[in-house]
């Protein structure tokens, strides 16, 4: 059997698309419902990183900004070494809609993994796109 390799989510936001753009790639939107604190290159093969608190980071490669419709990263898993290269690809996908946007968001590479870090990085994930994205939302609506 084959491990699962992508997870994909998509919400309706009832904002326009440049407002949750900018809430996907820069800095203050970034932290302001992703991470703690968050800073952002925003070009194809610029770094961004995120932080919480409690220690936990992240540290991620731009690969796609096609604004305001596309923007993709790679971001390394949890449960390997720090010089291990393997990462996953994340990519948001904004579609104007009726009364706000369609974002969709896919994350990928999670087969390339070894049998214990993908259980708990893939469950993780799912799980984490779930709650990230309802954080997403409301932090749009109270900025209304």
């Amino acid at each position: 059997m084959a491990f699962p390799d992508r997870i994909e989510r998509t919400v309706e936001i009832a904002h326009p698309p440049a407002k949750v753009w900018a809430a996907l790639t820069t800095a203050e939107g970034l932290s302001a419902w992703f991470g703690d604190k968050a800073g952002i290159d925003l070009r194809p093969g610029g770094s961004a990183w995120m932080t919480w608190e409690g220690g936990h980071s992240a540290d991620m490669r731009v690969e796609r900004v096609e604004e305001p419709t596309v923007f993709g990263f790679t971001w390394r898993m949890a449960g390997l070494p720090e010089d291990d290269a393997r990462r996953t690809y994340v990519e948001f996908t904004l579609e104007p809609v009726d009364g706000g946007t369609r974002l969709t968001v896919v994350e990928t590479g999670f087969a390339q993994l070894p049998d214990d870090v993908h259980r708990e990085e893939y469950a993780g994930h799912t799980e984490g796109w779930a709650r990230e994205l309802g954080e997403l939302v409301d932090h749009l609506d109270a900025a209304s």
